[in-house]
C-alpha cells in the first residue's frame, strides 16, 4: 500500500490535468494515473511509424478559442511551451460545384462571402452576431466557466433581462429549425449548420438553437497548437510537475477504493494500493466511474441506475485518413479562388442543407452516407510538423460507430473506406494522386480502442439529449461534479459544458473539490 497523497485522479484527459494543476497549485499533492502509455487522451500526436519526422494529431485538431480559456492564462501555459495559431481565412467550404463559403476571423470578410451566396443571408446572419455578441461575453462564457445553476434558477436569472430572454428564446428551437428559420440558400444553411453545429451537438436537438449564432458571434475561432495538440497536454504536465504533483501513465485502474463511505484511492492492475487520500476525481464517463470500478456497495441505487442509463451520442463518431505529403493538396477551386491555399479547416462534400436528413439516416442504419468531410494541413501553418518542404494532412467525417450493425464492422472495412475517401479528396484536389508518400486510417472503433471513455466513439463524451444538460449533466444527482458518493468527482466530458477540448469541466471542477475541503482558491473561480 502506497499513499502521501491528498487526491487521487484516474485518467489524464485535458480537464483531469487542468483540474490537476489547480489543486496542486493550490498546495495539494495530487497523483493522476492512466492506462495510456502518455498523458492527454485526445490530445493525441504521433510519429509516424514508417516516416520519421512526420507528426499526425490523430484525435484533437480543431481547438475552439483556447488561449480565451480561463486556466490557459493561469497555468502560465505558454511559459511551459503550449503557444496557438489562428489562421485569418478559418474555414472554407468547396461546395460539389465549386462554389465557395468561407468563415474568416475578419467578421466583414466573412460577412462578404456569404453575400457572394445571399446578399440577403449575409444581412440576416451580422444581424444575428450583432445580437449574439452581448450574450456570448455576458451570458455564455460565464455560464460555461461555472458550475451550473439549477434550471428554475438558470431561468429566472435569464428572464430578469433582455439579452437573456432573447438567449432563452432561441435556444428554445434545434439549431436546425433556427437555421431553416432563419436563412433561405441551402449553400448557406449547410455551412451554418456543418461548421457551427453539426460538429459539435445534435443538430435536431431543441435547446441548442442559439448555437449557431453564438459560434459565430464569438471573439475566436479554431486555433491549432504549434507542434501538435500534445504540446498542450505536455504543457499541463509540466505544470503540475513544477507544483509537486506526478502524473503515472501505463498503468491499467482496477478499482476505486472506500472507506467508510467515502472515496479514499485507487486500486492498480499490478496490486498497488493508493489509500488515504481526501478524495478522489475522475475524468472517465459515468459507467466506468460508477458501475465498473466501484463495488455497487457503496453507490446509492439511484445514482448506479442513472449512471448505467448515461447516453452517448449518435452522431459524433469520426473516421480519419492521415496522409503524409511530398506536397499540400492543390484544389482545383483554388484557381479561380487563391484564398483557398490558406485555409485552415476545408470542407469537402457539402452542398446544401438537405444532407444532413441523410447523414441521420445513414447513422441510424448503420450505413456509410455520401462523403462530407472536413481537415487541414497543419504543415501550412506549423512547418515543425513534418521534414524541410512536406507536410501532413487529415480528413475527418461522421460516420456510424456500428458499421453495418457490427461492432467490430471497420476492422473489416476500415481501409477499402479510407480508399473512398482518398478518392473523393483527389477530385478536388487532383495533385494528391502523386504526392503521397504514406497514409493510414484511424475509424470509430479505433478511437475507443484508445480512448474507451468515448464509448460508442462519442468524442463529446455524452449526449446532450435526454435532459443530460447543465446541472443534470451527467444526470440529476451527478450534475456539480460530485458523483453521489463521498469524495469522489467527476471532471470529465460527461459533465457540464461538455465534451471537445475546453478544459472547463476540469475548471470548474477544481472549484468544487476546494470548496469541499474548505480550503481557498488561489485563482477567482465562480462561487459553487
Amino acid at each position: 500500500m502506497t499513499g502521501g497523497f491528498d487526491g487521487v485522479i484516474l485518467g489524464t484527459g485535458h480537464n483531469a490535468l487542468v483540474l490537476q494543476a489547480y489543486l496542486c497549485r493550490a498546495g495539494l499533492r495530487v497523483l493522476s494515473v492512466d492506462r495510456a502509455d502518455s498523458a492527454g487522451g485526445g490530445l493525441a500526436t504521433i510519429e509516424n511509424p514508417r516516416l520519421p519526422g512526420f507528426l499526425h494529431n490523430t484525435h484533437s485538431f480543431f481547438h475552439r478559442a483556447i488561449t480565451t480559456m480561463p486556466w490557459y492564462t493561469d497555468l502560465e501555459l505558454e511559459g511551459h511551451g503550449a503557444r496557438y495559431i489562428e489562421p485569418a481565412l478559418n474555414v472554407a467550404m468547396i461546395c460539389p460545384d465549386s462554389q465557395v463559403l468561407k468563415w474568416w476571423t475578419d467578421l466583414d470578410r466573412t460577412l462578404e462571402s456569404v453575400a457572394t451566396v445571399s446578399r440577403r443571408d449575409a444581412d440576416v446572419l451580422a444581424g444575428w452576431i450583432s445580437r449574439f455578441e452581448p450574450i456570448v461575453e455576458n451570458l455564455l462564457i460565464p455560464e460555461a466557466s461555472s458550475p451550473p445553476l439549477t434550471p428554475e434558477d438558470r431561468r429566472e436569472r435569464l428572464e430578469s433581462t433582455a439579452d437573456g430572454r432573447l438567449l432563452l428564446e432561441v435556444s428554445a428551437l434545434s439549431p436546425l429549425e433556427f437555421v431553416r428559420g432563419e436563412f433561405e440558400d441551402p449553400v448557406v444553411r449547410a455551412g451554418l449548420l456543418f461548421f457551427n453545429g453539426l460538429r459539435e451537438v445534435d443538430l435536431r436537438l431543441p435547446g441548442f438553437g442559439h448555437s449557431i449564432p453564438a459560434l459565430l458571434a464569438g471573439r475566436h475561432k479554431a486555433q491549432m497548437c504549434v507542434g501538435g495538440s500534445s504540446r498542450l497536454a505536455e504543457a499541463l504536465v509540466a505544470d503540475v510537475v513544477e507544483h509537486g504533483g506526478e502524473v503515472r501513465c501505463g498503468v491499467e485502474i482496477d478499482g476505486i477504493l472506500v472507506e467508510r463511505g467515502r472515496a479514499t484511492g485507487v486500486a492498480l492492475a499490478n496490486g498497488e494500493r493508493i489509500d488515504g487520500a481526501d478524495f478522489v476525481v475522475s475524468g472517465l464517463n459515468p459507467q466506468q466511474t460508477l458501475v465498473e470500478l466501484i463495488d455497487a456497495d457503496w453507490v446509492p441505487e439511484t445514482i448506479r441506475r442513472r449512471a448505467e442509463r448515461f447516453e452517448y451520442n449518435l452522431l459524433a463518431p469520426l473516421f480519419a485518413l492521415n496522409l503524409a505529403l511530398a506536397e499540400p493538396p492543390a484544389y482545383t477551386a483554388a484557381t479561380a479562388d487563391p484564398d483557398l491555399d490558406e485555409a485552415f479547416m476545408t470542407i469537402l462534400g457539402l452542398g446544401h442543407d438537405g444532407q444532413f436528413e441523410d447523414i441521420v439516416a445513414a447513422h441510424q442504419e448503420g450505413a456509410v452516407p455520401a462523403t462530407v468531410m472536413w481537415g487541414a494541413v497543419p504543415t501550412r501553418f506549423d512547418p515543425s510538423q513534418a521534414p524541410g518542404g512536406q507536410h501532413t494532412a487529415f480528413m475527418w467525417e461522421k460516420l456510424p460507430y456500428r458499421l453495418g450493425g457490427a461492432i467490430d464492422g471497420w476492422d473489416r472495412a476500415g481501409d477499402a473506406h479510407g480508399e473512398m475517401m482518398f478518392n473523393a479528396w483527389a477530385a478536388a484536389a487532383p495533385n494528391l494522386s502523386h504526392a503521397v508518400l504514406d497514409r493510414f486510417v484511424r475509424t470509430p472503433r479505433d478511437t475507443v480502442r484508445s480512448l474507451p471513455n468515448m464509448r460508442e466513439g462519442d468524442l463529446l463524451v455524452g449526449a446532450f439529449g435526454n435532459d443530460q444538460v447543465g446541472y443534470h449533466r451527467p444526470f440529476p444527482g451527478a450534475g456539480h461534479y460530485r458523483a453521489g458518493v463521498d469524495g469522489l468527482y467527476l471532471c470529465g466530458g460527461s459533465c457540464h459544458p461538455g465534451g471537445n477540448i475546453t478544459g472547463l469541466c476540469g475548471y470548474n471542477a477544481a472549484g468544487v473539490v476546494l470548496a469541499d475541503l474548505g480550503r481557498s482558491a488561489w485563482w477567482n473561480p465562480a462561487a459553487v
